[in-house]
C-alpha cells in the first residue's frame, strides 16, 4: 500500500488538492460544496500521478530511478491500473456533481491536460502548456463549482498558469541528466539549467505581483507580507538544489492562495 501511495506522486497531489481547498475558502465555499470539489481535484490528481509512473516506467528503470515504485518492482502495474480506474470513476462521478460546467474544464482542461503532459508534450516544446492549461483552469473549476457558478477573474487565471509555468520549469530540474538519457527534451531542458534557475522564480514572482495588484481592493499589510516572503521563497527556488526549488514553488503557490483568502 506504501509503495501504491508513493507511485501517485504524493507530494505534488497533496500540493495542488490542498491549493484547491484554500482557493475554495477563499472564492466562498461552503463546506460541503468546497469538500466536494476538493475531492474530484484531488482524484484528478491521483489518476495523473499514477499514470505518469505507468508510462514511465520503461525510461524510470533504465535510469535507475530509486523514487518511482513501478519502475523497481515495488508495486505491480497491474493494481496501479486498479488504482487508476478507481480514481477515474471517482473523478468523473465527483465533477460532475460540482455542476456540468465545472466539469467541463476540469475534466478537458485540468486532468486532460495532465495527461498530454504524460503521453507526450513533455518531450516537446509545448510542455508548458499543459500546466498553464491545467493550473490556469483550476480558479475557474473552483468558481464554477459554487451554488451560483461565477466564472473567475482574468487576473486569478493568470496567476493560476503563471505558478503552472514555474512549477513546471523547477520540477524538471532535478530530472535534467535522466531525462537526456532517455530523450525527453522539453521547454526546460532546450532553455538549459541556467537560464531555467532564474526563469523560474521569476514567473513565479510575478504571479505573485498579480496576486497582489489584480483584485480592485487595496492589499492590506498582510498581503505585502506575503508579496515579502514569496520574493524570499524566489530566492531559496534560485538558489536551491534538488527538489528544493519545486517545494519553494509550492511554497509561493501556498502564499498566493493564502493572500486570496486574506482578501475574501
Amino acid at each position: 500500500m506504501t509503495a501504491l501511495v508513493r507511485a501517485c506522486h504524493p507530494g505534488p497531489t497533496a500540493a495542488v488538492t490542498t491549493l484547491t481547498a484554500l482557493l475554495a475558502v477563499a472564492t466562498g465555499h461552503g463546506l460541503r460544496s468546497g469538500a466536494l470539489v476538493t475531492a474530484a481535484v484531488g482524484a484528478g490528481q491521483l489518476t495523473i500521478g499514477w499514470s505518469n509512473d505507468l508510462i514511465d516506467a520503461g525510461r524510470d528503470r533504465a535510469v535507475g530511478r530509486e523514487d518511482k515504485p513501478v519502475a523497481r518492482g515495488e508495486v505491480s502495474p497491474a493494481a496501479v491500473r486498479r488504482a487508476l480506474a478507481v480514481a477515474g470513476t471517482l473523478c468523473v462521478v465527483l465533477s460532475l456533481a460540482c455542476g456540468l460546467l465545472s466539469a467541463a474544464v476540469h475534466l478537458v482542461l485540468g486532468v486532460a491536460s495532465g495527461w498530454a503532459y504524460n503521453l507526450g508534450l513533455k518531450r516537446t516544446v509545448w510542455s508548458p502548456v499543459p500546466y498553464a492549461v491545467a493550473f490556469g483552469a483550476l480558479p475557474a473549476v473552483v468558481t464554477l463549482a459554487l451554488p451560483d457558478p461565477v466564472w473567475p477573474p482574468v487576473w486569478m487565471v493568470a496567476v493560476g498558469a503563471l505558478l503552472g509555468v514555474g512549477a513546471h520549469f523547477l520540477n524538471a530540474l532535478p530530472d535534467f541528466d535522466d531525462d537526456a538519457q532517455t530523450g525527453v527534451r522539453g521547454l526546460p531542458h532546450r532553455l538549459g539549467a541556467a537560464v531555467v534557475r532564474w526563469l523560474a522564480p521569476a514567473v513565479l514572482t510575478a504571479a505573485s505581483a498579480v496576486t497582489v495588484f489584480g483584485p480592485a481592493a487595496l492589499p492590506s499589510a498582510w498581503v505585502w507580507a506575503g508579496l515579502g516572503l514569496c520574493l524570499a521563497l524566489a530566492v531559496v527556488a534560485m538558489a536551491g538544489r534538488g527538489r528544493v526549488p519545486f517545494a519553494a514553488a509550492v511554497g509561493i503557490a501556498a502564499v498566493d492562495v493564502a493572500s486570496l483568502v486574506l482578501r475574501a
